[in-house]
């Protein structure tokens, strides 16, 4: 396949993923948290089978980890309050809630997962840096509401 095709049939797939699956996801935060859950953790192949019944896999492969990458950087791009709002309704959403969530992300640092594999070192160490301060923003405020 020539590379022209190949970038086209990328682009159809970043379009057909993006518009019905990524626009129904509320936040920048619930987005990277879904694409990295599309992602083996021992290979870093991405597997979503409705996408693979209808684009060649390594389309597929190629258009999620670009969109990976960019809502990664996305979310680096935005304002700290932005991203602390942000992070805070994703959290809210999971099912021990907040101050639990909070808890179990900053021990286990969770986080981590969320990375895209080919993310440079900088910006790893900016986001990693971004979410625990973050997250203890959060946690003091859980423990002030108790």
């Amino acid at each position: 396949m020539g590379t022209m095709t190949q970038l086209q049939q990328n682009r159809r797939v970043i379009q057909d993923f993006t518009s019905t699956t990524l626009a129904v996801i509320p936040s920048a935060f619930a987005r990277l948290t879904y694409l990295a859950s599309l992602r083996d953790l021992s290979s870093g192949r991405y597997e979503h089978a409705g996408l693979t019944a209808v684009y060649r896999p390594e389309a597929v492969q190629q258009a999620l980890e670009q969109c990976h990458q960019e809502i990664f950087e996305r979310i680096l791009e935005s304002p700290l309050e932005e991203q602390e709002r942000d992070l805070r309704a994703h959290l809210e959403t999971m099912e021990p809630g907040l101050g639990v969530a909070v808890s179990h992300w900053r021990k286990l640092e969770v986080y981590r997962t969320l990375l895209p594999v080919e993310a440079p070192d900088y910006l790893r160490d900016l986001f990693c840096s971004n979410i625990r301060a973050l997250l203890e923003i959060l946690e003091e405020e859980c423990c002030k509401a108790r």
